[in-house]
């Protein structure tokens, strides 16, 4: 593959330079896909890094994850001449399967839902989030998949937060390795072009801006 579209790799230094974090909902460094996404050709690049990566696989169809996903997930499929769905937070589509509750950076959440008429038995799947963090919010989406008999190839996020994948023992913090294999998701891989190690520019927010830590 070429090195440019590598993690944290030259590509990536520059995409990420417009990606600035700031406090929201408990966490001090939210990162904010809006950065790029205000910026066309900014966000042509990172379409057309997921195509690159992507264009050559045996795949059938992408699919996003509510919400962000939504946005990153149709220009990479079109790119990709796929078919796109979406897996949905619970009661927003007709017709679904659905996930259990899983855990996210958040909090608890109810399960992921998918279309039952969405795939075919034997269809390959990439999944697409703008950011994987514990991995709560894809493992949810990867039951949806499977519950239809789907395969999922591997899911690709723009930012992957390296700090959940195997933290220490001890550090108190979820460890996405572990979730994914108790799950029985241990041989899906996770891909993300930007890591935490490189998102280092820091918001400039109005005065008196307070984070109350909760959701709106």
């Amino acid at each position: 593959m070429n090195e440019q579209y590598t993690q944290d790799g030259p590509e990536a230094r520059s995409i990420a330079s417009v990606m600035p974090y700031f406090p929201f909902k408990g966490i001090p460094r939210f990162y904010d896909i809006s950065g790029f996404l205000s910026l066309p050709s900014t966000f042509q690049r990172i379409v057309d890094i997921f195509v690159s990566r992507y264009g050559g696989l045996e795949i059938d169809v992408v699919a996003g994850m509510d919400a962000r996903g939504f946005v990153l997930g149709p220009p990479i499929a079109l790119g990709m001449k796929k078919k796109f769905i979406m897996i949905r937070k619970k009661g927003k589509m007709p017709n679904c399967v659905s996930s259990g509750e899983y855990d996210c950076e958040y909090g608890k959440r109810g399960g992921m839902c998918i279309q039952k008429h969405a795939l075919s038995a034997g269809e390959r799947v990439l999944i697409i989030d703008d950011l994987v963090a514990t991995g709560g919010t894809l493992s949810a989406g990867i039951q949806c998949v499977k519950l239809l008999g789907g395969v999922v190839v591997e899911c690709a996020c723009v930012v992957e937060l390296k700090m959940f994948i195997d933290p220490p023992e001890g550090s108190g913090m979820p460890n996405r390795t572990k979730l994914f294999e108790e799950q029985g998701m241990g041989d899906v891989k996770v891909w993300g072009l930007i890591s935490e190690d490189i998102l280092v520019n820091e918001a400039k927010l109005p005065e008196g801006y307070v984070d109350d830590g909760e959701e709106h």
